[in-house]
């Protein structure tokens, strides 16, 4: 008659229950996150720029996103209903001048002066926050 490796099977269920107890501990000591620093207008943001493709009617608008740090904006909008602040916001270009400009900027990390933002509130906006009046900032 053999016997089963009971012992082992027990180290292990206890060694594994061990882990799983202080990873939850872990994650409850951690302080909430803060909210990340404010922005005021004429501040500059820097990111990685993406390029979004929204379809509106029949024609394709260039539409663009820079992931930045977490930040508050200003009053009344504050946190965007966001625990720490937006990360991503909405570059919303006024003419074609500016969609080329930023065309050739995707995936790059860039720099713009922020002259008007808010939370962002339209169904098709697909950032956390929009950019409405921006200028490219050059390093």
């Amino acid at each position: 008659m053999t016997k089963r490796p009971f012992g082992k099977r027990l180290t292990l269920a206890v060694a594994m229950a061990a882990v799983a107890v202080s990873a939850v501990s872990a994650q409850q000591a951690e302080s909430p996150s803060k909210p990340g620093k404010p922005i005021k207008m004429g501040e500059v943001l820097s990111g990685e720029l993406n390029a979004l493709k929204l379809r509106r009617a029949k024609k394709g608008v260039p539409t663009f996103q820079l992931t930045s740090e977490p930040r508050r904006l200003p009053p009344p909008s504050g946190l965007c209903n966001l625990e720490t602040g937006p990360e991503t916001f909405q570059l919303v270009t006024s003419n074609d001048a500016q969609a080329t400009q930023l065309k050739s900027l995707v995936g790059k990390q860039i720099s713009v002066k922020v002259d008007e933002v808010s939370c962002a509130v339209d169904p098709g906006q697909m950032s956390e926050a929009v950019i409405t009046k921006w200028s490219l900032v050059t390093k």
